[in-house]
């Protein structure tokens, strides 16, 4: 029995570990993309509208197989009622039943069915090039996310190890003024600088909350600690930077789905060109049908009964009256299956329609088609001069990240120093607290842009080999 609260303890303890275990994600950056690719919710949609195109150009097929219709009809009338089976109006009730069958085929529509085809089969490859490119910047943001958080994490650890320095400070300080050998003014200035850091810190944990926010949303993943492999700088490398710029230009632009996309809505609008052109030609319809017909006021003559004699004239000689017997047709019920085989009709033809005048319908639309395809080959150069100035600006930016680098670890290494010998001065009392105050900052200020400007060069330089096809790993 009393074992019982140690076994209870350790399977809790067991539990514990457990759900700490599940609420922890850990991924690198080519997992994190991944994931996004996998599991967000807006390239889910993108991923229907390219279905949607697909399912159109199957439709376009489709179309070039005949139709197949069939039309039955059954009414109930009363009063004075045409007998569809003899074309005779009748005063009765009368029930009536016809149906028809009918198929028809477009043999010749000015090309518009295999250019309709050509065109949807070039909209789905657009809409291909669409999911892309909505991959494409999916990858970006979520990469951007990625080394967001990597900077804030780092910087907050930056902070943190300030917000300590300076409560260290404060209390050094504090002890100071208790001895007398510091003034009010001199704990007040430390106690600023506290709470500067502090304020640091806590827009640094809002900056990273944010981040983690933003990559959550993302990759769609609800759990609450995210925990992100932190890249070795020693392991990137430039490989590409052997390449001559315009060689880079010309590889991003091949890969880059945003202007696949635009040169397939290019082709897509030439085709719709033909298409409105179409409408200048005849059409040309082979159809067919078969169809039957009942009424039950239809009767059947069976034979003809003699009710007596009607005379017709008379002789010329004798005057003795020409008698002709006077007959009425003896009926029957037709039945319905007797019906509908006797009233069996077949019929097959060719339908020609000539446009001749249509308001010009047909002419506002090719011209509409015209400006349509003007309107996308603009649209192309546009998407391709953007681009060029976005991948020229990236690799700008990378240039100016490398100086920016550079320079951020110099100024911490000088920072550094300063403060070492503005600490040894303040000490002695060679220094007063609000200039110790500004060597603090400066150098905290320095930590601070060093570690921005490191993540924003591997970030810079991941981005160029992402636009040049290179593969996203650490």
């Amino acid at each position: 029995m009393k074992k019982t609260p140690t076994f209870i303890f350790f399977l809790s303890a067991m539990f514990l570990h457990v759900a700490l275990c599940k609420a922890q994600v850990n991924l690198t950056l080519r997992q994190t993309i991944d994931s996004a690719l996998r599991r967000n919710l807006q390239l889910k949609r993108s991923q229907v509208n390219q279905k949607i195109a697909s399912a159109v150009v199957l439709q376009s097929r489709y179309n070039l197989l005949p139709t197949l219709t069939a039309n039955p009809q059954l009414s109930f009338n009363w009063g004075r009622t045409l007998d569809v089976s003899t074309y005779n109006y009748v005063n009765q009730r009368v029930f009536l039943t016809n149906g028809t069958l009918g198929s028809q085929v477009t043999l010749f529509q000015g090309g518009v069915l295999r250019n309709q085809i050509l065109q949807n089969k070039i909209l789905l490859e657009a809409e291909n090039s669409a999911l892309k490119r909505n991959e494409y910047e999916l990858t970006i943001a979520a990469m951007t996310a990625f080394f967001q958080i990597l900077a804030s994490e780092e910087l907050l650890n930056a902070a943190r190890e300030q917000v300590r320095l300076a409560k260290l400070n404060v209390e050094k300080m504090q002890r100071n003024f208790d001895l007398g050998n510091k003034t009010s003014t001199d704990i007040a200035q430390i106690r600023a600088q506290q709470a500067n850091t502090e304020s640091d810190q806590a827009s640094i944990e809002n900056q990273l909350e944010v981040s983690i926010l933003n990559l959550r949303q993302l990759i769609n993943i609800d759990e609450d600690t995210l925990i992100l492999k932190k890249p070795d700088v020693n392991k990137i490398k430039d490989l590409w930077m052997h390449m001559d710029t315009s060689e880079l230009i010309d590889k991003s632009i091949k890969l880059n789905p945003s202007i696949q996309e635009a040169n397939y809505q290019k082709r897509a609008a030439y085709v719709g060109v033909q298409v409105a052109k179409s409408s200048y030609y005849p059409t040309l319809i082979l159809y067919g049908q078969v169809g039957t017909n009942y009424s039950n006021a239809r009767t059947l003559t069976s034979g003809y009964r003699i009710v007596g004699f009607d005379t017709i004239g008379i002789t010329a000689t004798s005057n003795e009256p020409v008698l002709s017997p006077s007959l009425i047709p003896v009926t029957k019920k037709y039945r319905l299956t007797n019906q509908l085989k006797d009233n069996f009709y077949q019929a097959a033809g060719l339908t020609l329609q000539i446009p001749i005048v249509n308001h010009f319908t047909a002419r506002i639309n090719v011209k509409k088609a015209q400006l349509a395809y003007y309107d996308a080959v603009l649209a192309n150069e546009i998407v391709v001069s953007n681009f060029k100035k976005v991948f020229k600006q990236a690799l700008a930016d990378l240039k100016s990240a490398r100086k920016k680098l550079a320079a951020a670890v110099a100024n911490v290494t000088e920072s550094k120093q300063v403060l070492f010998a503005s600490d040894k001065r303040y000490q002695i009392g060679l220094l007063n607290a609000l200039d110790y105050e500004t060597a603090v900052s400066n150098f905290n200020r320095a930590q601070f842009q060093e570690i921005q400007a490191r993540y924003d060069l591997i970030f810079k330089q991941k981005l160029i080999e992402f636009y040049i096809g290179e593969q996203l790993d650490f």
